[in-house]
């Protein structure tokens, strides 16, 4: 199983970005997606996850600029990225966590998102 992340790039400040993630492979029970983010010298950390039902989760300091949303066909999750500022820069990396008989976690390679002030 891989996850194809992309969409990352160079923005200003104010500007908008679209992350993909597509997985694919023998890969089913299919949970939770999200995207995840580590600036230079900082943890990994959550921004923002979407489950199976729909359900969605947000970090405080995303949330109403950032939607997440998924589409079960294809297996993918995206993240559409409104108002970024400087303090978005980071790697974005995409996590599928699935049950196929046993869970599963997969990572992404991470794409990197550059805001300019």
């Amino acid at each position: 199983v891989q996850l194809q992340a992309s969409g990352g790039g160079l923005v200003q400040s104010g500007g908008s970005l679209r992350l993909s993630c597509e997985a694919s492979g023998r890969i089913f029970g299919i949970d939770v997606m999200g995207w995840y983010r580590q600036a230079p010298g900082k943890q990994r950390e959550l921004v923002a996850t979407i489950t199976e039902g729909r359900r969605v989760q947000y970090d405080e300091s995303v949330k109403g600029r950032f939607t997440i949303y998924r589409d079960g066909a294809k297996n993918a999750v995206y993240l559409q990225m409104n108002n970024l500022t400087p303090e978005d820069t980071a790697v974005y990396y995409c996590n599928v966590r699935a049950f196929m008989g046993v869970p599963y976690e997969y990572w992404g390679q991470g794409t990197q998102v550059t805001v300019s002030s």
